[in-house]
């Protein structure tokens, strides 16, 4: 079984890391002294869970985060800063702060190192979070020990209900837009003008138009989703933010 370090020092390590043509030393001391820190690790770098879920959602949930007090959000993973650094271009996960546990040595020190040489991985690491503040884990979330790969308490939808339980989120919003449309701009806008965030699909870079076709009947832009619900395109969104 794995146990929670609740209450006590993250271990000091020191992680060689790759910034630009520069390898840079980053410590223990530097990402957690004076700060309250997500950390979220994971078996390795751009494998499934952790590309599909576990890291955008920690991406996206960064602002709320941020709102409530965590200055930086760590991906820890066994993986070189090379494949690190690559991982998170392909990701465009700028919220977050990539580390590269090569050794192990800071994911021994949490007890959480196990063998993954079924899948020729060697040794990686159990799939946790946790919260630290000034150095000092604050709260541990530790998947089952359970056989494969169980994503079930280190998501951020859990550590965001543990530090501000009564926070409701937003529902996620997407828009399909073009560039140079100005009804596409006016949509925009509204949610601005509302304090509402989304994510943009630009037709002809993120999607065509026979993809939005297939999702909305439509051909026209923008169409937008809020929630999972097609509300439409720019004047009935006007409608329903009303």
């Amino acid at each position: 079984m794995f146990t929670s370090k609740k209450g006590q020092a993250v271990p000091q390590v020191t992680f060689p890391v790759r910034r630009g043509d520069q390898w840079v030393n980053v410590t223990t001391d530097e990402l957690f002294k004076g700060k309250t820190v997500i950390v979220f690790s994971l078996p390795g770098a751009f494998t499934p869970t952790c590309s599909s879920s576990h890291l955008p959602r920690y991406n996206e949930l960064f602002p709320v985060f941020k709102d409530h007090g965590v200055d930086d959000i760590l991906c820890v993973s066994v993986n070189d800063t090379f494949v690190m650094n690559a991982w998170k271009d392909d990701q465009e996960a700028e919220n977050i702060t990539f580390i590269p546990d090569g050794n192990g040595e800071f994911t021994h020190g949490m007890g959480m190192l196990v063998e993954k040489n079924d899948l020729g991985f060697g040794k990686r690491s159990w799939r946790y979070s946790m919260l630290v503040k000034d150095g000092i884990v604050d709260e541990m979330f530790i998947e089952p020990n359970e056989p494969g790969d169980p994503f079930k308490v280190s998501d951020a939808d859990t550590m965001l209900k543990y530090i501000a339980p009564g926070f409701r989120l937003q529902e996620s919003i997407t828009v399909f837009s073009k560039p140079g449309c100005p009804f596409c701009a006016k949509a925009k806008q509204n949610l601005i003008d509302k304090g509402l965030q989304y994510e943009e699909v630009i037709l002809g870079k993120d999607a065509t138009t026979v993809t939005l076709r297939a999702i909305t009947g439509r051909t026209t832009v923008p169409q937008v989703f809020i929630g999972g619900k097609h509300i439409g395109g720019s004047e009935e969104l006007e409608t329903y933010l009303a």
